[in-house]
């Protein structure tokens, strides 16, 4: 069973950074489709960015292109998030996700739906 603990959250002002990490247990990043997702009080769970299993594609919703990295490190066997220039609508929790295989990823990536594996979340909070 594969899973994932997220780690990295906290409080910053707007302007700052923070970045995230989720460690991964019993199997590789490497074979992993991954994604990070967030949600705010009252509102859905949104996709913010996505990695394909090589490493060699990401994707980004439009809020956090130029100011979020999605990575992963094989040998840490570990996604990251690097978010900058943080602003309030940032704040959420955060989620990773992950699966094995997912059809169509560069269409789909965002779908909670196509995703098996889920960490618990970390509150990530941004004050003006």
């Amino acid at each position: 069973q594969v899973q994932l603990v997220e780690s990295g959250g906290g409080s910053v002002q707007a302007g700052g950074s923070l970045r995230l990490s989720c460690k991964v247990s019993a199997y590789s990043v490497g074979n992993l489709y991954m994604g990070w997702f967030r949600q705010a009080p009252g509102k859905e769970r949104e996709g913010v960015a996505a990695i394909s299993i090589s490493g060699d594609y990401t994707s980004y919703t439009d809020s956090v292109k130029g100011r979020f990295t999605i990575s992963k490190d094989n040998a840490e066997n570990t996604l990251y998030l690097q978010m900058n220039s943080l602003k309030p609508e940032d704040t959420a929790m955060y989620y990773c996700a992950a699966d094995r295989s997912i059809s169509r990823w560069s269409a789909l990536w965002r779908d909670i739906v196509e995703y098996s594996f889920w960490g618990q979340g970390i509150q990530v909070s941004v004050s003006s």
